[in-house]
C-alpha cells in the first residue's frame, strides 16, 4: 500500500465500526489501516469516554499535582520502576537521551482482586488519600478507555486479515497504564538544561495509546518526510496511535511514529500543561514475533522474537525508570 503524507491526522467515527452498517464498518477498517500504515495516528470520535469522566479526572489530577512535592513523594515507591503511583520531576527521559523530561506523572494500572493481581504479577494501585475522588474516576476512565481500545484493536485485527477478536484474550487483564501527566511550570527557563523539553521525541512502548484532549497545545508527530505536524484532539475526540509493540508484531506494516511535546514560547514556560494518555498493553506472555503474513522478501523480518513482558522490561531500562 502506498503511504500518504497527511497534513493533519485523519478523523474517524468509531460508531461506524460498532454500528450495524457493514459497509461503514468495512470503510472504517480500511481508513484506519491506511492512517496507521502511513502516519500511525488517528483521531476517534464516538468512543466510550464521557466528557463528565474526562472533566472529573482532570479536576482530580490538578488537585493532586498541586500538592507539595514531599507529599507526592510518599506515593513514589522504589522497586516498582514507576509502574504504579507517582514518578517525580525529570525522572523519565526518552530512549537515547540522558536529560530528563520536564514532567511528573502518576500511574494507574489494572484494578483487580489481590489474587488476580498476584497471578498476573502486577503491583497494587497506590491511591492518594489527599485526593479521595481520584480512585473512582481513574478506575472509570481506565475501563472506558480499555473498552475503546478493545474495539480499535478489533478493527486493526480485521485490517491485518486476522479474526476480529484476535487480540481479545491477549488484552484481557493486560498490563495497561493510565498516566496523568503534569508538565510543570518553569519559572526560570535558564535554570533547566538547554536541551530539556516537556517530552523528547519518542515512540510509545505499548500496542496502542489513547489520548484524551490535553489542556494546552504542544504535541507534534514526525511525518516520514521529516516534517513535524501538530496534533490537537477536539474535545469530543481521542487521539489513538500505534505503539512499538504493534509495529513489531506487524513487522512495520503499522507505524509507531515518533512524537514529542515541545516547550511553549519562553514567555509561557511558567504555565502548566496537563495530559492523560492510556497506554494499552497486552498480557506479559504475549509473543511479539512478527505475524507470518507480514513478513516477505520485500519486507524481511525486522526484529528477533520477544514477549511483551520482556520488551517492556527492556524499554523501562532504556528510559531510566528501571535500573
Amino acid at each position: 500500500m502506498e503511504e500518504i503524507l497527511y497534513d493533519e491526522i485523519p478523523s474517524l467515527d468509531l460508531a461506524d465500526f460498532y454500528g450495524d452498517d457493514p459497509a461503514k464498518k468495512k470503510k472504517f477498517v480500511a481508513d484506519l489501516g491506511a492512517a496507521y500504515h502511513s502516519i500511525g495516528f488517528a483521531a476517534i470520535r464516538h468512543h466510550f469516554l464521557t466528557t463528565e469522566m474526562q472533566d472529573k479526572l482532570y479536576a482530580a489530577i490538578k488537585k493532586y499535582f498541586a500538592l507539595p512535592d514531599e507529599v507526592k513523594k510518599r506515593h513514589e515507591l522504589t522497586g516498582l520502576a514507576g509502574q504504579r503511583g507517582y514518578t517525580g520531576k525529570g525522572k523519565e527521559h526518552a530512549k537515547g537521551r540522558n536529560t530528563g523530561d520536564l514532567k511528573e506523572f502518576y500511574h494507574v494500572g489494572q484494578e483487580l482482586p489481590p489474587a488476580e493481581l498476584a497471578k498476573e504479577g502486577y503491583p497494587e494501585n497506590i491511591w492518594p488519600a489527599e485526593v479521595p475522588e481520584f480512585e473512582a474516576v481513574s478506575t472509570d476512565v481506565f475501563r472506558a478507555l480499555e473498552k475503546t481500545g478493545t474495539y480499535m484493536l478489533r478493527a486493526i485485527a480485521l485490517y491485518l486479515n486476522l479474526p476480529e477478536h484476535y487480540f481479545d484474550d491477549k488484552i484481557k487483564h493486560g498490563n495497561s497504564i493510565l498516566r496523568p501527566i503534569h508538565y510543570f511550570p518553569i519559572e526560570n527557563p535558564d535554570a533547566v538544561p538547554a536541551d530539556a523539553v516537556r517530552a523528547a521525541e519518542h515512540g510509545d512502548i505499548n500496542l496502542i495509546t489513547l489520548l484524551m484532549g490535553a489542556s494546552a497545545d504542544g504535541l507534534q508527530v514526525l511525518r516520514r518526510d521529516g516534517k513535524w505536524i501538530p496534533i490537537t484532539a477536539l474535545p469530543d475526540q481521542l487521539v489513538v496511535n500505534v505503539g512499538d509493540m504493534l509495529e513489531r508484531l506487524t513487522n512495520k506494516t503499522l507505524k509507531s511514529t515518533i512524537h514529542r511535546v515541545v516547550n511553549p514560547p519562553r514567555q509561557l514556560m511558567n504555565t502548566p500543561r496537563y495530559s492523560i494518555p492510556f497506554f494499552m498493553h497486552p498480557r506479559s506472555e504475549m509473543s511479539l514475533a512478527a505475524l507470518p503474513h507480514c513478513v516477505s522478501a520485500a519486507q524481511p523480518k525486522a526484529w528477533p522474537d520477544i514477549t511483551a513482558g520482556e520488551f517492556l522490561d527492556q524499554r523501562l531500562r532504556e528510559i531510566g525508570l528501571k535500573k
